[in-house]
């Protein structure tokens, strides 16, 4: 019963499935004119003379393969989350199809009038599938148990190397409680960076510095901030994103994970030289910073985008708390 609740709960939207039956539909009719009528289809998109004298069989054999194409789309409709491996491939035909026309057609290979196709073949798909890719993604990442967590139960379920409650830490003394993303994203090795700049500012100011993280051990995630030179710090591995979800730290939305900022940001990013790890954890999962004082947030910075980069200091300052 319960394996069935959760089967339920976890299958594709039925607008993933509505977009790939159509796309299955439309590619075994228009694959199949291709194919059996290669000539009249030339025709129909304006092909000049050499085109009809030269196409006919590639044609026709493209057709075939579109027609192929419209099988796999049918097939992966019946689970769009499983199989999307045909949508992935399904989308990179329909964006490497256009440059190639484009190319042919600036060459004078084909008539621009054979561009037509590409609103119906291509563009038309484009946004549908890279959103069942997008629900697929979320899909596979690991689900956080449901119910509610208290900050007082989270800040007391996690433990350091040495075994101490991130609850008794932040209750000696204010504790900037620093939340990264997964630990091979760009952004939190940034962020590991710019803690490693701040680090003695932060501990000049007697204020305690923990970095939580989904690294699966605590060990793992304190060699990833050694690298950085991170030494005065707390670790703490949160794989059950317990933490995460008692302060109100969500999955992110498509354009906090992959909007313009985010991309220009991470293009920057990468040629200072943070690079990309392995995924461990949620990659959807969003970050933060907050400011922790015997059980109370003082202060909260939740990211709007996986591209933000707090202002540590600022967060560390206990002059004129204002809680969260």
């Amino acid at each position: 019963m319960n394996d069935q609740v959760i089967k339920d709960e976890s299958r594709a939207p039925g607008w993933t499935h509505h977009w790939l039956l159509a796309a299955g539909v439309y590619n075994l009719a228009w694959g199949g004119a291709m194919a059996i009528a290669p000539i009249q289809t030339l025709r129909l998109l304006g092909a000049t003379p050499t085109t009809l004298e030269l196409w006919p069989q590639l044609w026709a054999c493209i057709g075939m393969i579109i027609g192929v194409y419209g099988i796999g789309y049918l097939i992966a409709s019946q689970n769009p989350d499983r199989h999307w491996p045909i949508v992935l491939v399904g989308l990179l035909g329909k964006i490497f199809g256009p440059i190639g026309f484009f190319y042919a057609a600036m060459h004078q290979q084909l008539p621009w009038s054979m561009g037509l196709t590409i609103l119906t073949n291509d563009l038309l798909w484009w946004v549908p599938f890279a959103m069942i890719l997008w629900h697929a993604a979320k899909a596979a990442q690991p689900q956080a148990p449901d119910g509610e967590v208290s900050l007082d139960a989270a800040l007391s379920k996690l433990c350091d190397l040495h075994g101490k409650t991130l609850k008794s830490l932040s209750d000696e003394r204010p504790t900037l409680v620093v939340l990264l993303r997964h630990s091979g994203c760009t952004f939190c090795r940034q962020a590991l960076s710019d803690l490693s700049k701040r680090q003695g500012e932060i501990e000049k100011a007697k204020i305690n510095l923990a970095v939580v993280g989904m690294s699966p051990t605590t060990e793992q995630l304190r060699s990833l901030g050694m690298t950085y030179g991170l030494t005065a710090v707390a670790w703490f591995a949160d794989p059950d994103r317990v933490l995460y979800r008692a302060l109100d730290l969500r999955r992110g939305t498509f354009l906090q994970l992959f909007g313009p900022k985010v991309w220009l940001a991470g293009a920057i990013a990468a040629l200072q030289g943070f690079g990309i790890g392995k995924l461990e954890g949620d990659g959807f999962q969003m970050p933060g910073a907050f400011l922790i004082y015997q059980g109370q947030i003082v202060r909260a910075y939740r990211h709007s985008s996986a591209a933000d980069r707090p202002d540590y200091m600022q967060l560390s300052c206990t002059v004129n708390p204002v809680n969260q």
